[in-house]
Parts: C-alpha cells; structure tokens; sequence
C-alpha cells in the first residue's frame, strides 16, 4: 500500500474500513488508490529468499505481489475488496499470480505457503486469533513479513496505536517456535499521513 489518499484515516475523518462493502466504497473513490512501487521492506527482506509459495494478505491492487512473481514466487494476492482485487488482474493476469477474494477474519488458508506477507494490515489487540491464524500459514522453514505503520504514523492516520497488535506482541505470541530474523522501526522513504508518518515497523520471523 502506499501514501496516495490516507486522508480518509486522518483526524477528522470516519472510521478506518473494515468489511468488504467499506474497503470497495474506499477504492470506488479514485481510479487507483495505491501507488505501483513495491513495499521497499518487501525488497529489503525477501531479496536473496529462495522462491517458493507466497500468500500476500491485504494485497490491494497487486503491487508488492507482481513484484514477488517477477522474483520467481508462486503467489497468491489476497484482499477482502473486489474492486481492488479486478484492478490488479487488469494490471497483471500472470499465471504465478492467484488474486483472490479472502477475508482472514471469516475464511481459512487452503494450505501453508513458504511466505506470508501483511503490509499495513494492523490487528486489533483483541484479536489474537487473527494472527495466529495468519503464522500458522507459514510452513515450517518459512518466513512470516509484517510491515506496520509505526506508533507515530499510526496516530498521523487518526488511529490509537494501543489499538493493535504489535512486533513485539506476536514475537511473545509466537514464542519458541519462531527465530525472529527482523524486528526494526526503519524510514519508509516516503512521508504519509500528512507528512507524520515517515518510520515502519518491520517483523520477519522464520518459522523452525
């Protein structure tokens, strides 16, 4: 996801989109909502992973998952929007890309992929199952990549950073189980949010 059109979240603006009605009324306001340049964390953390399968959950229109095929990753683009979902076929309609409608809170993985990706899909606190559901869709030797909006850039987007679950959180979720190979708050190159919101948080986690 990127910096274009986060005024919807700021102060004065109404509560973030949440189900699939609310998230294509969002993209039904622009003709693209994101911009195309893949997650610099993604490119950051990946490059150099051996390709295998991927599942990029909150996908959107399909930038960080085009780049994940071009690496030679077997990928699955998942978001609970339609809209965003029928533009990023009409951008790329590559075999080794599998859009698909999916909402993690109600449906289940079909299998374990050797990556799952979540960029800016921030979990509520109370919802632990959530993420637990996310890191058991990681195979065993594979790699789990959470990219958040940091506590600052958070309240840039009118949200309350206790609100949500954080790297610290699912690497004591996770527990024993898991090497924590990245847990870091990094510039993300381009401000959003007004300018405020200029650091990630970035977690990868390769499962044992």
């Amino acid at each position: 996801m990127s910096e274009h059109h986060h005024n919807h979240d700021d102060q004065q603006a109404p509560a973030h989109p949440v189900t699939a009605s609310e998230w294509d009324e969002l993209y039904s306001t622009a003709d693209r909502l994101w911009t195309d340049n893949v997650n610099p964390a993604i490119i950051a953390e990946i490059t150099g992973v051996t390709p295998g399968s991927a599942f990029d959950l909150g996908c959107g229109e399909g930038a960080d998952a085009r780049w994940l095929a071009a690496q030679g990753w077997s990928v699955v683009g998942a978001d609970i929007s339609e809209v965003a979902l029928d533009r990023a076929r009409a951008i790329d309609s590559r075999g080794t890309i599998a859009w698909t409608a999916f909402d993690v809170t109600a449906d289940s993985f079909d299998r374990q992929y050797d990556l799952v990706t979540a960029s800016y899909f921030h979990i509520a606190s109370d919802d632990e199952a959530t993420f637990h559901k996310l890191a058991d869709a990681v195979a065993p030797g594979g790699t789990l990549l959470v990219v958040m909006h940091d506590p600052e850039g958070m309240r840039a987007h009118g949200r309350d950073p206790e609100g949500f679950i954080w790297a610290d959180d699912m690497v004591r979720m996770l527990g024993d189980g898991w090497t924590v190979v990245t847990n870091d708050n990094r510039e993300r190159g381009i401000p959003a949010g007004g300018g405020h919101h200029v650091n990630d948080v970035v977690l990868r986690m390769v499962r044992n």
